[in-house]
Formats: structure tokens, C-alpha cells, sequence
């Protein structure tokens, strides 16, 4: 599948320092530690609606991630999928009369062309689950011969049990997973499951539903397994980084270690797990489902300048949870506006300090208040007059651009 066009990136003086994060699995901040390609795959949409604010910070914290990594002199093979099949978007289809493939088609196209205006460095490889059928069938297919999965009914499930690390991605009780499993997805309650928490690895074909032909039956892949197929095929196993929203560690990512271990015989699925926090709206978590959104692309049409879009998410730490409002898109215009005056000038106080305070601040769990923070200073003395270095101004130009994606 298509991706988007990628922004120039400039090279700065110098190179960053290694990226400490928090890992989801340990609890704890640690150093990541690629080779020199750093692997990374992330948790695409599920193309049924435009993406809202809230994916686009997901989609902005691993771009930083991929910038700070870059910085720091590595490759980054980024890879994303999108779920172009899948029961909310079969279901809005339905609703709206529309055919599911001229909807995913379409919410796709808006979704490439609201993160190249948000200058997000695009994935090596963007992956469909429609394009992935066969593949995924084959790897439902090892996780079967694995012993790790049964047929009920025709479909097909991955048995809790044999998994001998689950658990370990989200550290949840088994009552919260259980909760958390009905709520988002799940089917504890069908009848004939060996164990409430087993999950869908194929669905076999439901009348009036698309289904493909395979080796398990006509049907098509649950929702979890598309991610493991795709990521094993295009990472391999215990790639450096998965990320996605807090909302995918349990049981999306939970699950998805699983699988990939019964299918490859190997652990972990990734070295590291890294979650991003909800953004709300008025209060509320900003879900499709509950229809409080605010998308970038009705931003981008009422003539926001996508750089400002960027600029108001950037205040917010990536694991903090958070609500957008038009005040903090105000204060981002502001913001905006102060710091492409100050690089406007044709001197100013020396750059070099701020170019180091914002690596360190990146590089500290993606500190992006404190590299706002010391942007804001350098604009603030420049504006008052300090300093006469003249390459100061596309210094700082270039630092912004370059690690925090916001071109001046």
C-alpha cells in the first residue's frame, strides 16, 4: 500500500545521544539500544473515519521517536499498518450505505495527506490487511501447527494457556483483563471457548461479510493477529520498538506477543512496548465511538496552519492524558508566530545551547515540554536583541524542523 511523501530533513552539527523511553513491559524508563537500523512498527487506524487528534499524537510521538533515532545517526525501518477490514468498519459501511472498500479507500487518502501536512516521516512499508490475507492466513496456520490454537465452529481461536509469557506486556490481573477484553473488542462470553480469554485468530466466513479463500476455510484474520503477521514479516522477531495508544496494551498488544512467540518459538515479540496517552475532548476520552472528536483534516480546512496543529500537541508529554482545546490551538498560533519572527531575524544569541537542551530533552523520554521550553527562551532573548551570531536564526530554524518536526 501507498504511503505518503516524506518532508527534507536536515542534518544538524554534531549527533544526538542515545533515546531512553518508558517501557511498558518493565515499568521503567530504559535505554534503547538498535543496532544501526532501528526497527519500529506502530499500530496504524482503522480506516472508518478521519483520524482524529488523538491518533495524530500517537502518530507524533513516534515520529519524534524516528527523528531523535535519526539524530542520533541510525536508520529507522518504521513500519505501520492500516486495518481495512474489520467489524466498526464493516458495520459503518453498513450504517451509511456505503461500500466498505470506497470507505476505507477514502478515510485512507485523507489519513496520508493529514500526516504529511503534519510533516510525519512516513513508514518504509504502510501494510493493508486486505493486501496481507495470504500472509496472515499462513501465520495463523504456524500458530495452529504450534498447538496453540483450536476450531470452534469453524473458527479459529488462540488458546490463553499456551501462552507461557501472557500478561507480561500490560502486568494486568486477570479480572482487569477480562473487563478490558469484553469492552474493547473481545468475546468472553461465547460459548464452547476454552478459556473466556481466548481470541479470534480467523473468522470463517459470515453471510453478507468478505471472506477470502485459504488453507483455514473461506474468512478473514481477527482483528490482533494482523499486527503480529505483518510485523514479524516485515521487522522479524524482537524488533527494537511497538507502540501504539495505552488503549492497544491490553488486549491488542498482549495478545500479539503471544502469537508471535507460539508462531516463532522465540521471545520477546519486541524489546520494547511504548504507550501514548487519550486525548479527550470536554472532558471525555476522544473515541469514534462515542463521537467527541476533532480531526486534523476539518482543522486543515477551516484554514489552521498545520504547523500550529503540531505546535498544540507538542506540550503535552506523549504518556500524560490530555484534552484538546481551541485555547491551546490559540496559544500554539502564538507560539507559532513568536518563534518564526525570531528566526526570522538575521542574528541572534548562539543557537548552539538550544540545539543541545533540545536533544536532551528529546532523548529523556521525549521531554517535548522542556524542548518548547528552551526554544522559547532563544526566541524571547532574540526578540529583545541579544546576540549578533548571523547563522543563529537557521540554526534554530533547523532544530526545530529537524527534531521536533515543526517547519518555521
Amino acid at each position: 500500500m501507498r504511503s505518503w511523501s516524506a518532508p527534507d530533513i536536515v542534518r544538524l552539527p554534531g549527533s544526538g545521544g542515545p533515546l531512553r523511553i518508558h517501557d511498558t513491559v518493565t515499568g521503567a524508563q530504559r535505554t534503547t539500544n538498535p543496532g544501526a537500523t532501528a526497527r519500529m512498527y506502530v499500530c496504524g487506524i482503522t480506516p472508518y473515519d478521519a483520524a482524529h487528534i488523538g491518533h495524530a499524537f500517537t502518530y507524533l510521538t513516534f515520529d519524534l521517536v524516528n527523528r531523535v533515532w535519526r539524530d542520533a545517526g541510525h536508520a529507522v525501518d518504521y513500519v505501520q499498518n492500516t486495518t481495512d477490514v474489520d467489524d466498526p468498519l464493516l458495520e459503518r459501511a453498513q450504517a451509511t450505505g456505503e461500500a466498505w472498500r470506497d470507505l476505507a479507500a477514502r478515510e485512507i487518502q485523507v489519513f496520508r495527506e493529514d500526516m504529511e501536512a503534519l510533516r510525519v516521516l512516513p513508514p518504509r512499508a504502510y501494510v493493508g490487511v486486505v493486501e496481507s490475507i495470504g500472509l496472515i492466513a499462513d501465520f495463523v496456520a504456524k500458530v495452529r501447527e504450534s498447538g496453540a490454537a483450536y476450531e470452534l465452529e469453524g473458527d479459529v481461536y488462540f488458546s490463553v494457556e499456551a501462552a507461557e509469557h501472557f500478561g507480561e506486556v500490560g502486568g494486568m490481573s486477570r479480572e482487569e483483563m477480562l473487563r478490558l477484553f469484553g469492552e474493547r473488542g473481545g468475546d468472553p462470553d461465547r460459548p464452547g471457548k476454552k478459556d473466556p480469554l481466548d481470541w479470534l485468530l480467523w473468522r470463517a466466513e459470515r453471510p453478507g461479510e468478505p471472506a477470502w479463500e485459504s488453507p483455514l476455510g473461506r474468512g478473514r484474520p481477527g482483528w490482533h493477529v494482523e499486527c503480529s503477521a505483518i510485523s514479524l514479516n516485515e521487522l522479524g522477531m524482537g524488533f527494537d520498538l511497538n507502540g501504539g495508544g495505552s488503549d492497544l496494551v491490553f488486549p491488542h498488544h498482549e495478545m500479539g506477543a503471544a502469537e508471535a512467540c507460539k508462531a516463532t518459538g522465540s521471545h520477546p515479540h519486541a524489546q520494547n512496548y511504548m504507550h501514548v496517552g487519550m486525548v479527550g475532548l470536554d472532558g471525555e476520552k476522544m473515541s469514534k465511538s462515542l463521537g467527541n472528536l476533532e480531526f486534523v483534516s476539518r482543522l486543515r480546512e477551516e484554514g489552521a496552519d498545520p504547523m500550529a496543529v503540531r505546535l498544540a500537541m507538542l506540550p503535552h508529554h506523549y504518556r500524560a492524558d490530555w484534552d484538546w482545546t481551541s485555547q491551546g490551538l490559540e496559544e500554539a498560533r502564538g507560539r507559532l508566530e513568536r518563534w518564526r519572527a525570531a528566526a526570522g531575524r538575521e542574528a541572534g544569541p548562539d543557537a548552539a545551547p538550544v540545539l543541545a537542551e533540545v536533544r536532551r530533552a528529546l532523548a529523556d523520554d521525549l521531554d517535548t515540554p522542556a524542548a518548547l521550553a528552551a526554544v522559547d527562551a532563544w526566541a524571547e532573548r532574540a526578540e529583545a536583541g541579544a546576540g549578533d551570531d548571523p547563522a543563529a536564526p537557521a540554526l534554530v530554524r533547523d532544530t526545530v524542523d529537524t527534531l521536533l518536526g515543526v517547519r518555521l
